[in-house]
Parts: C-alpha cells; sequence; structure tokens
C-alpha cells in the first residue's frame, strides 16, 4: 500500500513538472518519525507508515491543509485556535519546573497544553541566558509535538526581544543583539537599515526556533501620554507606513516560506488615541477616542502592512467610542473585524485576539486579573468567545480554553464550518512557514548567528544615529576626549572614565552629564502589572524637578533624556546647555555621541509639547496638534550646529 501511495505521488508531480523536495538536514537528524522513498525522506506524522497527502512536502499547501483537516477532531481544531505562554526550564527539558521565568512560570509547561488541550501555538517571555538552551528546548519540544496523535508541529512567537530599551514591552533580550526602539528607527527614517535591523532579527528568530513576532506595533502616538508609544514608529501615519513596511519585507520576504518570520501587525485600527492615555490593558481605561474625526488616519500604516502581505493582525483591547454599533472591544467588534478588516480590505490573513480577553484569573487574595471584555464583561466566558469567533477572529492570545469552543459547537451555537474556516489560516500559516517538513533547529550554528559581530555594531550604530541633539549651545557638542572634568548622573562611571575625568561633586567639574527618563505617575490601581505602566504626565515635579534645575544652574549640563513617550521639558531645555534625546541607547553609546565618535542623525518622531495644558487640550487622534510646541515633530540638530 505504501509503495502504491508514493508512486502515485511521485507520478502526480511529474504531471505537474515540480521538483522534488525533501526534509533538511537538520531534521532528518531530529525527527523520530520517518519515511524513506527512491531516496526522498518524509515524515510519517500521523504513524500510519503510509505518506498521506498532508506529509507530502511536493504537494500543494491547499491540498495538504483540506488533507489534514478532514483527520482532525474537534477537539484539535479548537486547541489550535489558542495561543498561551510556555515556560522555559534551564536544562532546556519539558516538564514543568521551579525557577522558570516571568509570567510564563505561572502556567502549564507546553507538554501539558499540547497532551490535554492538543495546542500547537505557544509565546515565549522569560527565556535561559543562553540561547543555545532555547534552540535545545525547541527542538525537544518538536519532538515531542510529532509523537503526538497527527504530529502538528508548534509555533513559537514572542513579542521584540532586540532592542535597548527598559519597556515592559520589549522581552529579556538574552543574548539578541540590542538596536534602538522602533521610536529611534522612525528619528533615523532609513527603511532601508530598517530592513536590515528586520532580518537581523529574522536570524536571530530563525537559529531558537521562534516563528512568529508579535510586532511590529504600528500604532500611532497622537495621544502622548499613551503607556505604549515606545513601541511605534511615532505620530506621523506616512512614516510610520513605510518603515512598517520595510520592517515586514525583512522579517517575512516577498512570500511567507521556511526561511520568514511571520509577522503579527497591531494593534488593528490603531491602538493610539486612547482617552488621557490609558492603556486599555487595563478596566480603568475610558476607550479609543476620536475628537478629531481622524478615525481613517490610523488606518493607513496598516494598509501599507497589508502590501507586505502581513501574515497575521492583532486587534488592540480598546473600545472605539461611537465608531460602531456597538460600543464593545476591538477583538469583539464585528463592525471592525469582518467588516473593516475582512470586508473593507480583503484580509484573509490569522486575525489573533491580544492576550487575555476571556477568563478572570484571581492574583491574590483580593487581586482578580479581569478579562479585557471591555463592552462584554456581562457576557460569561463561553459567549464571550462566541462573540469573538462571530466578530470574525481566528485565535484567541494568552488563553487556553479549547473547550469553550467545544462546548459552543456541542450546543449547536457555533458550526465546525466557522471553526474550520480559522483552522485553515491557522495551518497554511504553519505550512508555508515549512514547520510541517523542517521544524527543527540546528543547535551548533546558534552561537555563530548570536555572536554575529556585523549584528551587534550595527546594533551599537542605530542607537547612536537615532539620538537626537535639540540644543546645543555655543556648540559645545562634541567635546574633546581627556581635557576635561565631568560630574555625572545614572550613567556608568567606568564607561564615562574612558572618555573624561570624573569629579564626585558638580562644583568640581567643568560639566555635567546626566541621564534622565521620561517622567511617569503610576496609576492608583491594585493591578500589580499596571503600577509598571508609564501613564500619567509628561513633566518633572517636585524634588525631582528642583533637583535637575539646582544642578543645572550649578553647573553647564549635558542633559540626555530617553524618550518613551513626548516628555514636558521647557524648563529643562532653557537651563540645559546641551539637549539631546535617546531612544533605548547604551551610556557607551550616549558617550560615542557625546565625544563626536558618531554624528547624531535622529529628528522627532513626535512633537514634544510645551506645557501639560497643551497635552490636556490637544486631540487624542490627530498628530502634531498641540499649542506652541517646545520642538515640533521632525526637529532635529544634524552636524553638531550650534542653536
Amino acid at each position: 500500500m505504501f509503495s502504491i501511495i508514493l508512486t502515485m505521488v511521485n507520478c502526480q508531480n511529474k504531471k505537474e513538472g515540480a521538483s522534488r523536495r525533501t526534509l533538511s538536514e537538520t531534521t532528518l537528524k531530529k525527527t523520530k518519525v520517518k519515511l524513506e522513498y527512491n531516496g526522498h525522506y518524509f515524515r510519517d506524522l500521523n504513524s500510519n507508515g503510509i505518506l498521506d497527502v498532508y506529509e507530502d512536502i511536493n504537494q500543494p499547501i491547499e491540498a495538504r491543509i483540506n488533507d489534514l483537516l478532514a483527520q482532525m477532531t474537534l477537539e484539535e481544531k479548537a486547541g489550535m485556535m489558542f495561543i498561551n505562554g510556555a515556560p522555559v526550564n534551564e536544562d532546556a527539558s519539558l516538564e514543568k519546573k521551579e525557577g522558570a521565568k516571568g509570567p510564563a512560570a505561572l502556567m502549564p509547561s507546553a507538554i501539558d497544553n499540547i497532551s490535554h488541550l492538543k495546542m500547537s501555538h505557544f509565546n515565549l517571555w522569560g527565556i535561559p541566558a543562553n540561547p543555545e538552551i532555547l534552540a535545545k528546548w525547541y527542538n525537544n519540544l518538536q519532538q515531542y509535538a510529532e509523537q503526538t496523535r497527527l504530529g502538528i508541529p508548534i509555533t513559537i512567537a514572542s513579542d521584540p526581544r532586540n532592542h535597548f530599551s527598559n519597556s515592559i514591552f520589549s522581552m529579556e533580550a538574552q543574548g539578541f543583539s540590542q538596536f534602538c526602539e522602533t521610536l529611534g528607527f522612525a528619528a533615523i527614517g532609513d527603511t532601508a537599515l530598517v530592513k536590515e535591523f528586520a532580518n537581523i532579527v529574522r536570524q536571530e528568530y530563525l537559529a531558537v526556533g521562534i516563528r512568529e513576532a508579535l510586532h511590529p506595533q504600528i500604532d500611532l502616538a497622537t495621544e502622548p501620554r499613551w503607556a505604549r508609544i515606545s513601541g511605534t514608529f511615532g505620530e506621523d501615519a506616512l512614516l510610520t507606513a513605510k518603515l512598517a513596511k520595510a520592517y515586514i519585507e525583512g522579517m517575512q520576504g516577498e512570500v511567507l516560506n521556511e526561511e520568514s518570520i511571520a509577522c503579527m501587525a497591531k494593534h488593528f485600527p490603531g491602538g493610539g488615541p486612547q482617552k488621557d492615555g490609558l492603556d486599555p490593558h487595563f478596566e480603568f481605561q475610558k476607550g479609543q477616542v476620536y475628537p478629531g474625526g481622524n478615525f481613517d488616519y490610523h488606518l493607513i500604516p496598516f494598509e501599507a502592512a497589508f502590501e507586505a502581505h502581513t501574515a497575521a493582525i492583532m486587534p488592540y483591547y480598546g473600545v472605539p467610542k461611537g465608531q460602531t454599533d456597538e460600543d464593545v472591544a476591538m477583538a469583539y467588534n464585528k463592525m471592525i473585524i469582518t467588516g473593516l478588516l475582512r470586508g473593507h480590505y480583503k484580509y484573509n490573513g490569522v486575525v489573533c485576539t491580544d492576550w487575555g480577553l476571556v477568563t478572570d484569573l484571581p492574583l491574590g487574595p483580593g487581586i482578580v486579573w479581569h478579562a479585557r471584555a471591555w463592552g462584554a464583561e456581562h457576557l460569561s466566558e463561553a459567549e464571550r468567545v462566541l462573540k469573538i469567533i462571530e466578530a470574525g477572529c481566528d485565535q484567541f492570545g494568552g488563553e487556553n480554553r479549547p473547550e469553550l469552543v467545544v462546548q459552543l459547537v456541542k450546543e449547536g451555537k457555533l458550526s465546525e464550518e466557522r471553526i474550520d474556516i480559522s483552522v485553515k489560516r491557522l495551518l497554511r500559516q504553519k505550512f508555508q512557514l515549512g514547520l510541517f517538513d523542517n521544524p527543527f533547529v540546528d543547535e551548533n550554528k546558534v552561537g555563530e548567528v548570536f555572536g554575529n559581530e556585523k549584528s551587534r555594531k550595527l546594533g551599537e550604530r542605530s542607537q547612536q544615529q537615532a539620538m537626537t541633539l535639540l540644543k546645543n549651545e555655543g556648540g559645545l557638542l562634541p567635546l574633546e576626549k581627556n581635557k576635561l572634568k565631568i560630574y555625572i548622573e545614572n550613567i556608568d562611571s567606568s564607561i564615562v572614565a574612558s572618555y573624561a575625568t570624573i569629579v564626585e561633586t558638580p562644583r568640581e567639574a567643568d560639566l555635567a552629564i546626566i541621564r534622565v527618563n521620561t517622567p511617569w505617575y503610576p496609576v492608583e490601581t491594585n493591578n500589580p502589572f499596571a503600577k509598571g505602566f508609564h501613564h500619567g504626565d509628561l513633566d518633572f515635579k517636585g524634588k525631582e524637578k528642583d533637583k535637575i534645575i539646582n544642578l543645572l544652574n550649578t553647573v553647564p549640563t549635558i542633559v540626555d533624556i530617553y524618550l518613551d513617550r513626548p516628555a514636558v521639558i521647557p524648563e529643562i531645555a532653557g537651563k540645559a546647555k546641551v539637549l539631546i534625546a535617546d531612544f533605548g541607547a547604551s551610556d557607551k553609546s550616549v558617550c560615542e555621541v557625546l565625544f563626536g565618535n558618531v554624528e547624531p542623525k535622529g529628528k522627532l518622531p513626535f512633537e514634544l509639547p510645551s506645557s501639560m495644558d497643551a497635552v490636556r487640550n490637544q486631540k487624542a487622534d490627530v498628530p502634531y496638534d498641540s499649542e506652541e510646541p517646545l520642538f515640533k515633530f521632525g526637529f532635529g540638530i544634524k552636524n553638531f550646529q550650534t542653536n
């Protein structure tokens, strides 16, 4: 029987004129379910001893999808519709162990979710410091998956890991190359650099088995208080669009294939215009608002993402107040997903919700992590799942509740035909990425990718070139190396000592160098996660402000400010001799710029307002519209000119 099926497959491919393809050398070594015929190798994923259509690398993808779908149970289909975090052990083992890092440590192991819930998508948070361990864990996980009933491979996803950042939305770098944040790329404005960056990220992700990027974030920073601005390309839609397209092309290539990282562009239809900048991760959010009638402006970056064929889309948590027939969060909103995304834009890729829209989770005594079911809080968990699917979504982020999908189908409230539509999209992505045929990585080559000196240097150069010079009074920059006595704050003295003499007090110094962060003020809440979000006013206050101003009055001072949001700093700008902004930069990168080894090339990717009153009076959905900004969008002094 086996030889007959193979003969039929061979004849079909000869008739179609297709070239024969086989498994990679790495997969041949790693796979435990292998078939061989006339020198060609295949994975016998369902262990039936014959070559099924879905197992044949030479068959058309649509035929493989249909063959596999016909073999899947309802439970297996439901499991595919969920993605959640997975802990990674320091020894690359798969069982749940003490010592796992990050939020995933609170969750079941991946193999528990695979075996009990039939899940095949996971995202990573904390990971071991050695990337080779991650690669080994990933291979172990794929070997485990190929022993399941149908051998469906695992897709691993991740938030950004390649930025020098203190943002809570950039995952632990752990050996990944460190570039400026996306705001920094917007400051530089070079699409070729963005594409090169994305290609480096692609190679590093491939090396350890991450095959889906939960990025780029292409929201527009039109509300300056919003807590997630650091992950954007700023407030200009056209700049964001061109950089987003380059980013996706660098990650995915022209078509999604075995060398691609699938991009999940977010957060449709643009999460920037949050009322008062309060983020809809939390119940204190007040919805997305459009006082300037500028809804369509926020769609421009997504139109570029569609042109680049982004593999997936993630809607945000926010409620588009007054924009649709019901005020419910984006993933619950049929007018947003089916009407706008699927209908108007004809998008047929995967739509995955943001994390945690269904299940309320207790965090401790009296503390509950509420599901972000904004506008649908009154619904049961099963009803929430139904409404999200009916809205047009395919996958549930941050959830592992496939039993709710099964329940809905068995109760006759949801058809299995509707489930098949979403499962086909998810399977298509796995097949396009080559996961059914060559899912394994070569652990011996991880060091070559992560030890790439060219990538490291380019990352450092991006940090430096993104720096944006806002004031250079009297042409103070560049500083002369080894000629000055310098007082420093919030910068490593051992690094600065390579460029100048460090003194203990401002009065001993020729000048001072201080690094500061854009201010933020925690929201009063019992939610510990919310307390880490950079919400609130953008200006320095009280003792912190007085301390900075006192220093500026005492000694000529260079102020480097990290802009994860548009800071309100009129007094500091007025008194500083030099004001320069960074968008994720090491102390060394800052010194390289200040001492003239690299010239800053940045231009502001958003305006810096002149006051908090101006911030409060601007429209949340409109770019660069605050009254008399301190520095306008696009401002930046080049070549160390004075101002």
